[in-house]
């Protein structure tokens, strides 16, 4: 899936065997991108030496930075050592405080810049990984020593060289967010044509594809990126590029479908007109992924699978709220997008309940102006799923309750099916709920199915249902109280003759 092995977020460096530092890099990476996934988290990565895979021994701090000077000192001569000096001085940099007395040497970034434009390949590709390392500082006064560098990462960005190349680019990737000045610097000097280029040149280069992924992805979370790189972007090939790659690769794995959906999802909720987004064909890609995906996770394959579903499914949320009604179908392709999305829900109910409410909330947007996709929740028998999450909290149920309303409000038709199907008993259940969202929304449900056929309205009462409302008419109030006022005296009006409150339709 994730290769775990060649990148990594910041993490410990000690283990007692190979297989526990794996799996500790493996549960660091997952909590940090999980933790992305519920909000936008800047993060940084740092690319693993092929050769590095073994434990470590964390550097003694003070021994860290006596080696920074020494190994600086040294750099300043030439001489057929000098790749080794870069090596141990790329190794030293790990340790933070070393990364502070590098910096402080006079001209050392100057230094390294001068051996990453060199002759000598060693040690340009030792050069720019003493530069990722310090590019994985979070000390607030690291990035602004690169500005000599950046214009030379940029332009090796069209270099042959793929793990020169990656370097560069989580380089980049780990100095956008850290200041201003680098990012507008970063942008004056053709950033995003320069990673339009890189992705298109390497485009069967995955590793390569995931790592220009993860520096769009840092620069598109700017703050201002709606109004400085967002245009940039969507003037360029990078959307065609990134729809590209969505497809895993069974061999390499999830990871650069999954940077590129995160790019995506982030051009998606921050732009206000999103038709350059449609016209490109994101949401039928997104969607056609889903299905795909909603068909994995029903069968049982859910191993990293919500790294990728969480930025697919926030994308394709935004953008339905935006699709013409007229083309949403098309747009869409497959009403098995329903059946796809259902599997998610309860896939995901108790492990991941964001990610559960993340999939309600697509299926709302889905079935808000479409009555085909309401119709293909009865054809494909999903509504007695849904009617049993209402109990649930943590707002899942309250969109599954707009769901229905959805159906509801869609034909009279379906409002006998919705009956028929059992919501009658437990919108008696959610009209006892302490929950005032739950009961307005019960209430306004009730109302479209009591108001379809007088066989439904029967049926309520027969469940006890003018009791509900008479309690919600006495002990509550505002809305609530108006609606169950509403529906007691203009369509239970022989059951209860006793309302007095104004007459206020309930939709």
């Amino acid at each position: 899936m994730w290769r775990l092995n060649k990148v990594r977020h910041k993490a410990g460096r000690q283990g007692d065997s190979l297989e526990e530092l794996r799996l500790k890099r493996r549960e660091h990476e997952k909590a940090l991108r999980q933790a992305r996934r519920d909000r936008q988290l800047v993060s940084k990565r740092l690319l693993l030496n092929e050769d590095e895979e073994q434990p470590e021994v964390t550097l003694d701090t003070t021994s860290g930075e006596q080696d920074v000077v020494s190994l600086f000192h040294k750099l300043q001569h030439s001489g057929p050592e000098r790749e080794a000096h870069l090596k141990a001085l790329s190794k030293a940099l790990r340790d933070p405080s070393a990364q502070l007395t590098f910096i402080k040497q006079e001209n050392s970034m100057h230094l390294l810049v001068g051996l990453l434009t060199g002759s000598n390949a060693q040690c340009r590709l030792q050069a720019v990984r003493c530069l990722h390392e310090l590019s994985h500082s979070h000390h607030t006064n690291v990035a602004p020593a690169f500005l000599p560098a950046t214009p030379y990462l940029l332009t090796y960005l069209s270099g042959q060289s793929t793990k020169f190349t990656e370097l560069c680019l989580y380089t980049l990737g780990n100095l956008c967010p850290d200041t201003d000045v680098i990012k507008e610097k970063l942008l004056a000097q053709g950033i995003i044509p320069a990673l339009a280029n890189c992705i298109e040149n390497q485009r069967h280069n995955l590793a390569v594809v995931e790592a220009v992924g993860f520096t769009l992805s840092q620069l598109l979370q700017a703050r201002d990126a709606a109004e400085k790189i967002i245009p940039m972007v969507l003037a360029s090939s990078l959307p065609s590029h990134l729809l590209s790659v969505l497809t895993p690769d069974p061999k390499f794995g999830l990871a650069p479908a999954i940077e590129c959906a995160w790019c995506l999802h982030y051009l998606a909720c921050s732009i206000e007109d999103k038709r350059e987004l449609l016209h490109c064909g994101t949401l039928l890609k997104c969607s056609s992924l889903l299905v795909s995906l909603g068909g994995a996770v029903a069968k049982g394959n859910e191993e990293g699978m919500e790294l990728f579903v969480c930025p697919l499914l926030r994308c394709v949320g935004n953008l339905l709220s935006v699709c013409p009604v007229d083309s949403l179908s098309a747009q869409v392709g497959d009403v098995r997008l329903v059946v796809a999305l259902c599997a998610l829900l309860q896939a995901y109910l108790h492990t991941q309940p964001a990610l559960a409410r993340e999939s309600a909330w697509v299926l709302n947007n889905l079935t808000a102006h479409s009555s085909d996709f309401c119709s293909a929740l009865l054809t494909f028998n999903l509504v007695p799923g849904l009617i049993q999450l209402l109990p649930f909290s943590q707002g899942i149920n309250t969109m599954i309750l707009r769901v229905l309303a959805n159906i509801a409000h869609k034909k009279k038709e379906f409002c006998v099916q919705l009956a028929q199907l059992g919501l009658l008993s437990t919108l008696c259940a959610t009209l006892k709920m302490a929950d005032h969202e739950m009961v307005t929304l019960s209430l306004e449900v009730l109302f479209m199915l009591v108001v379809s056929r007088q066989q439904v309205a029967d049926e309520f009462v027969r469940q006890g249902g003018v009791s509900l409302l008479e309690a919600i008419q006495y002990n509550s109030e505002g809305e609530m109280r108006r609606r169950a006022a509403y529906l007691l005296e203009h369509h239970l009006l022989s059951y209860s003759s006793h309302c007095t409150v104004d007459n206020i339709p309930c939709c």
